[in-house]
């Protein structure tokens, strides 16, 4: 079995990496770590929980012991596609190179561009960005990139989901033809693939599981569910989640709910906070110091429910996570791959459950045959409540008798009176002449209510104020 100490890392290093209780690499990590001491481009495809940022960061600061940075021009770059990765990428250096005098700053929206601006202007070994915010801090000519030995790019796939293709491709063209490229994705859509084509140079390709596989050490499964209204379905659908959490008991020591918008995660937050769920939210549009706040607590133990977006779904370093739930089936096939991920890492046992209704079948059909796999449908925790019904014999037929009635009424009124026409015009029936202002008087008067139901002929709803000419049939008017 492949060790540590047999993949030419620095002894500072691998004196960091003992003491964090690390002795074998992974597959990814043994397979990239070799080329990239060796100053080779890196195309790295593993799933996600797998270890690829130890696989960049452990050669990286091998490499960068030797040199000195200098002011507004990194050494490194690493792009991350969302803060929390780029956070806990920060999180590894510090870990690996505490042994070793490295520099690093992390450029991160929600933190001040002055504080920023500092780091750099000192000079660091390691610059940790969001491509967003690294591109701000170039255009305002706080910072120069030509000075760029290695550049990594990390969930490259996660970058093409947000849109980020285009600013990737822009880092590139101000970084030096020279510099070393480590590339990682989970998949390699064709759109990355181009990408990789252009801007890297024979790489070593290292790819240690199939593309968009899970992990087999999760058990997986999925609830069909519809609701018994449209306008019940979000209710009833996290009556369903909190039957399937109180389902797991003990054994769902900690989760994370995802959920496809962010709306949906605070409210499904929410909920549970209603019921007595212990249950926070996270997603793009909370403060960044809540959002960091939120994710100490969940590793330390101190929540024990994540609510979040896809913004967690990748590359969140939570090793004891027990239990993931889809509240929503992802409109992408390959982020249930990665949602699931952040369950069952390291080697450990974890479950993953996903709901399902009608509108989202062909979301979860597009997931089965990504995975290659059928997920096995779980049994609805939530009973429907069957309402009762009555026995044929003993329904009463005393509507319908009644509707007969009614409609027979005037058919039997009009053999009775031939007479009288109840389609008559109003100039058929007298008006009172000592109203000046034409009203009709005869509201009180039977033999001017209709036969065939009874009802009052009168004008209401005009007051005293309805013209004269609207009591006046068609013919009068028009001989007037």
């Amino acid at each position: 079995m492949t060790k540590f100490s047999d993949l030419n890392l620095s002894p500072k290093v691998l004196k960091a990496v003992d003491e964090a209780g690390y002795e074998s690499p992974t597959p990814i990590q043994a397979g990239a770590i070799p080329p990239a001491l060796e100053g080779k481009d890196v195309l790295g495809i593993a799933q996600t929980g797998t270890g690829k940022t130890a696989s960049f960061t452990l050669p990286m600061i091998s490499m960068l012991a030797r040199g000195r940075a200098r002011a507004r021009m990194p050494r490194s770059l690493v792009l991350c596609p969302t803060r929390e990765l780029a956070a806990q990428v920060a999180e590894n250096f510090d870990t690996y190179s505490k042994h070793v005098k490295l520099t690093k700053a992390l450029l991160i929206g929600g933190v001040s561009f002055k504080e920023q601006d500092a780091l750099i202007d000192k000079g660091v070994d390691v610059l940790i960005a969001t491509p967003g915010r690294l591109l701000d801090h170039f255009e305002r000519g706080k910072l120069l990139l030509t000075g760029v030995q290695v550049m990594v790019v990390d969930e490259a796939d996660r970058m093409l989901d947000m849109g980020f293709i285009p600013d990737i491709e822009r880092i590139f063209s101000l970084t030096p033809f020279t510099r070393q490229t480590l590339f990682f994705s989970a998949t390699m859509a064709p759109e990355i693939e181009r990408i990789t084509n252009t801007f890297l140079s024979a790489p070593a390709r290292i790819e240690v599981a199939r593309q968009a596989t899970a992990s087999e050490t999760i058990e997986q499964g999925a609830v069909v569910f519809k609701a018994s209204r449209r306008d019940r379905e979000g209710s009833e659908k996290r009556k369903v989640l909190r039957a399937l959490i109180d389902g797991e008991g003990d054994k769902c020591t900690n989760a994370i709910i995802f959920c496809n918008r962010k709306v949906d995660v605070d409210i499904v937050s929410k909920s549970l906070k209603k019921y007595g769920y212990d249950a926070a939210p996270i997603h793009g549009d909370l403060d960044q110091s809540q959002r960091m706040k939120t994710l100490d607590g969940f590793r330390n133990g101190e929540l024990r429910i994540l609510v979040a977006s896809d913004v967690a779904a990748r590359g969140l370093d939570v090793p004891s996570v027990s239990h993931v739930f889809n509240f929503d089936v992802p409109s992408h096939a390959e982020d249930y791959v990665h949602r699931i991920g952040r369950t069952g890492r390291a080697g450990r046992d974890g479950k993953a459950m996903t709901i399902v209704i009608p509108r989202d079948e062909k979301y979860f059909d597009a997931v089965e045959a990504l995975i290659q796999k059928e997920i096995p449908r779980i049994e609805n925790p939530v009973k429907p409540v069957e309402r009762p019904t009555k026995p044929e014999s003993a329904k009463s037929d005393k509507p319908v008798r009644e509707r007969t009635e009614r409609k027979a009424a005037p058919q039997r009124d009009s053999a009775e009176k031939p007479a009288e026409n109840t389609s008559r015009s109003r100039s058929d029936e007298p008006r009172d002449t000592k109203n000046t202002r034409g009203r009709r008087n005869d509201k009180a008067k039977p033999e001017n209510r209709r036969a065939s139901g009874g009802r009052d002929n009168t004008i209401v709803g005009m007051g005293d104020h309805m013209p004269e000419f609207i009591a006046l049939s068609f013919d009068e008017r028009r001989a007037s």
